[in-house]
């Protein structure tokens, strides 16, 4: 039988769905699973959105152009630049979701063999992306400790090569929920400049920032203009997950260029999505207040109740909707399919998604997991009481 490919036997699970099967068959079993696995939004879609789709007076679902219905690049330029970034619609090309505009940027600025150094622990599913473009991820670790920090730049200028092409980070961050400060990212605009890299930043959380934060938008960072590429995608704005709508988007003309190339060898981004897109950004600020404001409670509810337990620390993420916590467990990965498999308190359990596989160096994160508290307050609440008890008589419990 012929044999699949290297690039095939490299491309990583999910280590977010990897449980899937024992959380199965733990509802099979008629427990109640709160999953906290994955960052799928419980919030509405908004109205507008879901309108534009239910009222569609087309009669062919057409191709649009590689790089989106221009109507919609108009409409994301005003939205930009009302957030204070200076894009125009000629610096965007709209992709099938955030995740094909890393590979479409990649492949278009990197080549086979190249490195690209990310701060760890990071999206998981870059691994992946690097994969489908044949780079290597060079992790540079960020500890706990410091809440998930950027390490120092002396650390990740150690980590430059000639094959370095590029750094990647996502911010407000995912799994981490830390948001870059913008004196961190000034630091990593000097070294990008020093070493003409490429610096790519995952903005797709930056309505979700916290007790006053403001986020600073590597499009505003001044002197590198043509070596930032930034990331967005509409599944956490406006809780439109399976709308596969992302961006890619830079201010340098040869990568736009050259990207759109990638864009016309699939056609064109979804048209209904894009429809639903366009009309999400009439969505009113009153949706973003009610939705922060919710998410605040539940981030509060899910960090505190978690320091709350003996032996767990969790630093409290200034954005997004995700936390890393380390457990007192000699393996986290064990500890979530224990849950699973093993455990239930008054019929009810959690699964969580152990952090090892959001690093890159091996043997990090053993004892951590992430958690998207992206449930209703009530399951995070009990979801809470289920990991207090469940630490209680874990079998692989380590001393506080």
């Amino acid at each position: 039988m012929p044999k699949i490919s290297e690039k095939a036997q490299l491309m990583p699970a999910s280590p977010i769905r990897k449980l899937v099967p024992y959380a199965e068959k733990a509802k099979k079993a008629g427990k109640v699973v709160y999953h906290l696995n994955i960052g799928q939004p419980d919030i509405e879609t908004p109205e507008v959105a879901l309108n534009a789709v239910k009222n569609l007076d087309r009669i062919v679902i057409e191709y649009s152009h590689s790089a989106g219905f221009e109507s919609y690049r108009n409409g994301l330029s005003a939205y930009y630049i009302k957030t204070g970034i200076n894009v125009q619609p000629e610096d965007i090309i709209i992709t099938t979701g955030g995740s094909e505009a890393l590979i479409f940027g990649f492949m278009t600025t990197c080549n086979p063999g190249d490195e690209i150094i990310i701060p760890e622990p990071f999206y998981a599913n870059y691994n992946g992306f690097a994969v489908t473009a044949g780079l290597t991820v060079v992790p540079v670790t960020a500890t706990i400790e410091s809440s998930f920090a950027l390490p120092p730049v002396e650390e990740i200028e150690k980590k430059i090569t000639a094959k370095t092409k590029a750094i990647v980070i996502c911010n407000p961050g995912n799994p981490t929920g830390y948001l870059y400060t913008k004196e961190e990212l000034l630091q990593l605009a000097a070294l990008v400049k020093k070493h003409d890299l490429f610096l790519y930043a995952d903005e797709v959380y930056r309505e979700f920032c916290y007790d006053g934060a403001v986020p600073f938008s590597v499009m505003n960072l001044e002197g590198i203009e043509d070596n930032v590429i930034m990331i967005d995608s509409v599944s956490k704005r406006y809780s439109m997950c399976g709308a596969r709508i992302g961006a890619l988007i830079s201010k340098n003309k040869e990568v736009m260029a050259a990207a759109l190339k990638f864009g016309q060898a699939r056609l064109s981004p979804p048209t209904i999505d894009q429809i639903a897109a366009e009309a999400a950004l009439n969505t009113p600020q009153s949706y973003f207040d009610n939705v922060v404001a919710e998410y605040v409670e539940r981030r509060n509810i899910m960090v505190n109740g978690l320091n709350s337990i003996p032996g767990v620390f969790c630093p409290k993420p200034s954005g997004a909707f995700y936390c890393v916590a380390k457990f007192p467990v000699d393996n986290a990965e064990k500890f979530c399919q224990w849950l699973l498999e093993d455990f239930e308190f008054e019929g009810q359990t959690v699964m969580m998604a152990p952090a090892n596989g959001f690093y890159a160096t091996k043997g990090a994160g053993q004892n951590e997991a992430r958690i998207a508290y992206v449930l209703n307050q009530e399951s995070l609440k009990n979801a809470v009481i289920c990991l207090r008890e469940a630490l209680k008589v874990y079998p692989g419990r380590t001393e506080i």
